[in-house]
């Protein structure tokens, strides 16, 4: 599955360092960690690129060596990373997994890292002129006021030649001191929106596609994910539902971003809505079938039938490691 020549895609937000911890044992006790790398908007533009489209990431990490990490290990995709602001006085953001029985909680130190001091400057980093899509979440608006600020003025300028995506991405541990009422705002001013219909129901108190429409009548594509059930498109004054393929889930972490890169690059193709929602189900699947965020992608002679099978056919697939 691959989708060249579609023109480039940039996506802006925070990438952290991840701890993760290497033995078992009460979390406390643990000696021996392994470190990741994770980001919402990042994962993105690696998966884009595993799909043949030029992305690019920009962001802001410290000068130390978890910056060179997340360098590291998003250029290593083939993402263009030009474009991040190396900050001399903020850390990189860290994120621990306290892996255990009974949940993995996430612990995040990302207050007064460099992604949160980006604001209105980094808008000159995103290569405007030369892009088709610009790739957003909610994540960045909950970092800091500045970062509120630089996405308004992006959602807010006229756009030339480029479209802006917008994948709701909550996270409840971001807003506990911020107003996440703004995330509406934001959303209706992109053009396509990305969410699934739980954390919808969180945020904006439904995850009913047609009720969202009426919440959100701004974007031209609204993409609401349901998770096992399939995903459904609202564009045009009409609807479109694909049911999501049957997946060995391996780990579910990266699946969103997965899909939105899925649906996104056969977006820029011009695909047509029913294509465009199976790439995205395609992509996440390739998620779920490994426990790294951005695993290998599906073989074409898996994916490309699939994308034009008939309704049957796609509905009756399984795909397993």
């Amino acid at each position: 599955m691959r989708f060249e020549h579609v023109g480039g895609v940039v996506c802006l937000g925070e990438t952290m360092v991840m701890m993760v911890p290497g033995e078992p044992g009460p979390v406390h006790l643990v000696r021996t960690w392994h470190r990741a790398v994770g980001g919402a908007e990042s994962n993105v533009a690696m998966h884009l690129t595993r799909l043949g489209v030029r992305s690019s990431w920009v962001s802001a990490v410290g000068d130390d060596s978890f910056g060179l990490a997340v360098l590291d290990t998003v250029g290593g995709f083939g993402v263009d990373v030009s474009g991040v602001r190396i900050d001399s006085s903020r850390p990189t953001g860290l994120y621990v997994k306290e892996a255990s029985p009974h949940g993995s909680p996430v612990r995040y130190y990302r207050r007064g890292s460099a992604a949160s001091g980006m604001g209105l400057e980094m808008i000159d980093r995103l290569g405007l002129g030369e892009v088709k899509l610009v790739h957003l979440s909610g994540i960045t608006p909950a970092l800091s006021d500045s970062c509120l600020a630089l996405m308004r003025e992006l959602l807010r300028r006229p756009r030339h030649g480029f479209r802006i995506s917008f994948d709701l991405n909550w996270r409840p541990a971001l807003w506990t001191d911020r107003d996440p009422r703004v995330l509406r705002e934001l959303a209706d001013m992109a053009d396509v929106v990305l969410a699934g219909s739980d954390e919808a129901e969180l945020v904006w108190g439904t995850g009913d596609p047609a009720r969202l429409r009426q919440l959100l009548p701004g974007p031209r594509s609204l993409v609401v994910k349901q998770g096992a059930d399939g995903a459904t498109l609202l564009e045009g004054g009409s609807a479109y539902f694909e049911p999501a393929l049957k997946v060995e889930v391996v780990e579910p972490v990266g699946a969103g971003d997965a899909f939105a890169a899925g649906f996104l690059a056969a977006t820029l193709a011009g695909e047509s809505p029913s294509v465009r929602l199976r790439a995205g189900h395609l992509q996440a699947a390739s998620a779920l079938l490994t426990a790294e965020d951005v695993g290998d992608p599906l073989p074409d002679d898996v994916t490309d039938p699939l994308l034009h099978a008939d309704s049957q056919t796609w509905a009756s697939a399984r795909l397993e490691v």
